[in-house]
């Protein structure tokens, strides 16, 4: 996904000090915002511990960097797993997000998918990379996310996460383009980024 920050294209966002209480969202008060209209074809918007938070527009390199690295992933995931693109993953009450690329049995329906479900989450960082090595690894360990990687799309080095607990990741790992990066539970889906067809 990619960093906060205000885009003078998008709606106006503000900036509360802390410690000032804010209005709670639901996901299903968020969907319902959506359903009349509220939200332009332009925001892009997660719902993150209940509160709306704007996402900044992906850059070319983070485009390619994950519709290549999808396409490699959905050519060679097994039958029994599912892989999606920047779907909205609706992951509890008070979280709506959009990894670039989520990996989950395909026995589970997406709609009723919990965090300790899935197999892998790929954020492709462009401009996003401090937010999505800190806020975003502990919103997926809190979620019970097993595996969450981190590819910079300028170098293709690779952050993975695993063993989730509370607010963090019991077991980091930095990798660079050319190892193999080996999902713990899939290992079938062993991949080295620096042989992906980046241009």
């Amino acid at each position: 996904m990619n960093e906060i920050r205000p885009d003078s294209r998008r709606r106006p966002t503000t900036q509360v000090a802390d410690g000032l209480p804010r209005i709670k969202w639901s996901v299903e008060e968020f969907e319902r915002l959506a359903g009349h209209g509220y939200f332009t074809e332009d925001d892009r918007i997660e719902l993150i511990g209940g509160e709306l938070v704007p996402m900044s527009p992906k850059g070319n390199r983070h485009e390619t960097v994950r519709g290549e690295l999808g396409l490699w992933l959905s050519r060679n995931i097994p039958e029994d797993t599912k892989v999606y693109i920047e779907t909205g993953w609706r992951a509890d009450t008070a979280n709506y997000l959009e990894p670039d690329i989520i990996v989950f049995p395909a026995s589970v329906n997406l709609a009723a998918l919990p965090g300790a479900h899935v197999v892998l989450i790929i954020e492709v960082a462009h401009s996003s990379l401090r937010y999505d090595l800190d806020r975003k690894a502990k919103i997926y360990a809190g979620l019970g996310v097993r595996e969450y990687w981190v590819v910079d799309a300028n170098t293709l080095q690779t952050r993975v996460h695993l063993e989730p607990a509370g607010e963090g990741y019991g077991k980091v790992s930095d990798h660079q383009k050319d190892e193999m990066l080996t999902p713990a539970l899939l290992p079938a889906l062993a991949v080295s980024l620096g042989a992906l067809k980046l241009g």
